[in-house]
């Protein structure tokens, strides 16, 4: 069993899997957050790029199961009505990606995490900004590109997706299915590019597959309670998630 425990004692795997069930009830749950919460876990006991290796194959499974939850249709029919908001979150990654070695990570952890933060809190105080329709295309482009470029850089590209999706009142089970379309994406370059790069290898590939089954038991209670959920309470949680993600975003900034 030594092999499938990616060179960590018995403690650290189960502690490994214990986070991911976690993060996957919580990405079950609204939809997000799953890599943030394993990163962050795995980096206090584990290699950053055993850390790293292994979420990657969680995070695609989960991705994937997310939008196809309900079918190839209801997802191919999100993925087309927010066509705007994919293509220019994966044209901002593209752009924005050769200028990682030259940006400073803890400037742009503080540009993306003090809005989001800000915009979190008016939300839980009760106020909810409306995008009208005459408005909804250019935000769209706007928010997805700031969004792919904040990715393309740091690897985070959720929040101003997230807040755009809240802007419009997004019905619940279709935000989720949209999220998962875009994350899905990602997770699939990041994929690719690590069994070329070497850090999916022989030791940490079986590591990483062997976390995909705590992430998927996570996801299916996370869902559950998802389902329970009404609107205002999933709205609710969502903002809480999204609020956590920026005051770590924030410490990250201000402590490295």
């Amino acid at each position: 069993m030594e092999f499938l425990y990616g060179g960590l004692p018995f403690w650290g795997f189960a502690l490994a899997c214990s986070v991911t069930l976690f993060s996957g009830f919580v990405k079950g749950a609204v939809g997000f957050a799953m890599p943030l919460i394993m990163i962050s876990a795995f980096s206090s006991f584990m290699p950053p790029d055993l850390a790293l290796a292994a979420l990657i194959l969680s995070v695609l499974s989960t991705n994937v199961h997310q939008s196809l939850r309900f079918g190839i249709r209801p997802a191919w029919e999100s993925a087309v009505k927010y066509w705007r908001l994919i293509v220019t979150t994966c044209a901002g990654i593209v752009i924005s990606a050769p200028f990682v070695v030259y940006l400073p990570q803890q400037l742009l952890f503080a540009l993306l995490g003090v809005p989001v933060m800000g915009f979190a809190l008016m939300q839980l105080s009760g106020w909810k900004p409306v995008i009208q329709q005459r408005h909804r295309n250019p935000a769209e482009y706007a928010l997805g590109l700031i969004g792919g470029l904040y990715g393309g850089i740091s690897g985070i590209w959720g929040p101003p997706v997230i807040v755009y999706l809240l802007a419009l009142n997004t019905e619940k089970s279709e935000m989720v299915r949209v999220l998962g379309v875009i994350f899905m994406i990602g997770a699939v370059v990041l994929t690719l590019a690590h069994l070329g790069s070497g850090v999916l290898n022989a030791t940490t590939l079986p590591f990483s597959a062997v976390l995909v089954i705590p992430a998927a038991l996570g996801m299916w209670l996370g869902f559950r309670q998802q389902d329970r959920l009404d609107a205002e309470r999933f709205r609710w949680w969502t903002l809480v998630v999204l609020m956590v993600i920026a005051l770590n975003l924030v410490r990250r900034a201000v402590f490295g």
